[in-house]
């Protein structure tokens, strides 16, 4: 057993209300310049959509992630020797209309016009810096728009009979907010040509040395979440870095900082790294799930703690993983879930299905069962299943069972005066859970959200007397 620690990131979907506040912060804080007018490191899409860029889920089209041949772990970019022949045109590449082309507006011939009508604005490329006619967007999709053919393509409908979907009284959606998953086997480090993307060592988040980059954005392909974006004026690529001079001090990201809904949550989560190729190696997909919950340690047990005191986690850490939100979410609980298992670079940022409105069928209200209308939600167990478990339904019906219960335990205790474990028996819960659940989906305070420790750079090593002998020197273009 080897002990590492890693700042991981819970998203509550039920609370999610889609107002993009934390993309906006994100985008003025990371990305507002010249180069990156496309790239958000943090969006919220629609579901169901293709999403942004269009499409990032299907990796037959963009071979991002790792795939399992012959008990071997092999990206689906290809070998070393398939890379190198495509290193100069990468056919996997998502293009600039996969994205969309930025676009601006000359505010000053608004103020200095002599028209005498009010005069309009047209959009204005950002790369070509002519008028433009506006075709696509991060937020195209938005609250459902756009017709539903083009949002049927979704990767998540696979095996569902989306047609039904069409209908307006069977329609659905949720809002799924998307950041880099700073990723426990990141394909995005393996298929560098340059070996300038790197995993910290001390925290896990997942960074690009920008003087090692020389822009072959195999990265880019590599990474099946298309969290990283090549900045075409400095010839580097980019990625969101978990506002990790933020973190070191304690304090949130950005995007949670800012968040309207509340709905993120910031902790520590021990695992043990020498499992990680074993759990990447998983057979049955549907099983890659339950596979990375078994990497995560108890930050109780006192064998961990020694190990991990062994292996260099400072004391701050262990503690922060005992006080951790996310722990207690995805570990204990079981109603946390990561994106998209299947392409196996084990994500360790997790989401919290969404609950939806029972379809309206009369014969569902009644006292019986308040499990019985688990299959009946508006929002698919199946399309759920797809996103979050690789089609495994078990997992997710019973983190739904579990909220459920939750709801129907709050309802009896504050409407009708009743405390009853009852329901939540069924579901494996205690009272003092379901209390601890209440207060951390619900009414949790800053302190509970965010369990941050801070960083030790007084162990950092001195490495002033290396600069200008090592690595790559810094360009003209920004690097």
């Amino acid at each position: 057993m080897r002990v590492k620690a890693q700042l991981s990131m819970v998203l509550n979907l039920d609370k999610c209300i889609g107002c993009h506040t934390c993309s906006v912060t994100c985008k003025n804080v990371w990305t507002k310049r010249d180069g990156l007018e496309y790239a958000w490191f943090n969006n919220v899409e629609t579901k169901p959509g293709i999403g942004y860029p269009k499409g990032w889920e299907n990796q037959s089209q963009y071979k991002g992630g790792w795939k399992l041949e012959n008990n071997k772990l092999k990206l689906n970019l290809g070998s070393r020797s398939s890379i190198l022949l495509n290193i100069f045109a990468n056919p996997y590449m998502p293009k600039l209309n996969d994205y969309y082309e930025p676009f601006e507006f000359d505010y000053e011939y608004l103020k200095l016009s002599k028209d005498e009508y009010f005069p309009s604005l047209k959009p204005i490329s950002s790369i070509t810096k002519k008028e433009m006619e506006i075709q696509w967007g991060p937020n195209w999709e938005d609250d459902l728009s756009g017709e539903f053919e083009k949002r049927s393509q979704d990767y998540n409908f696979q095996n569902l009979q989306k047609e039904i979907y069409a209908e307006f009284e069977n329609t659905f959606m949720m809002y799924l907010p998307r950041l880099c998953n700073h990723c426990l086997n990141p394909a995005c480090v393996a298929s560098c040509p340059s070996g300038a993307i790197y995993k910290r060592d001390e925290d896990g988040i997942v960074l690009i040395d920008q003087n090692k980059c020389r822009g072959w954005r195999m990265c880019i392909s590599a990474c099946p979440y298309k969290k990283i974006y090549y900045n075409y004026k400095s010839g580097k690529s980019e990625k969101c870095i978990l506002c990790y001079p933020r973190l070191e001090v304690g304090k949130p990201t950005v995007c949670s900082e800012s968040c309207v809904g509340k709905i993120r949550y910031i902790g520590v989560l021990l695992y043990d790294e020498e499992k990680i190729e074993e759990i990447a190696k998983t057979q049955n997909k549907e099983e890659l799930y339950e596979a990375q919950m078994s990497i995560f340690l108890n930050p109780f047990d006192e064998a961990v703690i020694k190990q991990a005191q062994i292996d260099g986690i400072p004391q701050n850490f262990i503690e922060a993983a005992q006080n951790s939100p996310v722990y207690k979410m995805v570990v204990e609980w079981k109603i946390a879930f990561g994106l998209h298992p299947e392409f196996r670079t084990l994500p360790m940022n997790f989401y919290i299905p969404p609950l939806s409105p029972i379809i309206n069928k009369p014969e569902l209200f009644s006292d019986d069962s308040v499990f019985g209308s688990i299959e009946d939600l508006s929002l698919p167990v199946d399309y759920l299943a797809n996103m979050f478990c690789a089609s495994n339904r078990e997992p997710i019906i019973m983190a739904l069972k579990k909220l459920l219960a939750l709801r129907s335990f709050n309802r009896q205790k504050n409407v009708e005066g009743i405390v009853s474990d009852n329901v939540l028996k069924a579901v494996g819960l205690t009272i003092e859970q379901a209390e601890k659940m209440y207060n951390l989906l619900a009414i949790a305070k800053y302190e509970d959200r965010f369990c941050i420790p801070t960083a030790h750079r007084e162990l950092d090593e001195n490495n002033f007397k290396g600069q200008g002998l090592t690595g790559f020197l810094k360009n003209d273009f920004g690097g």
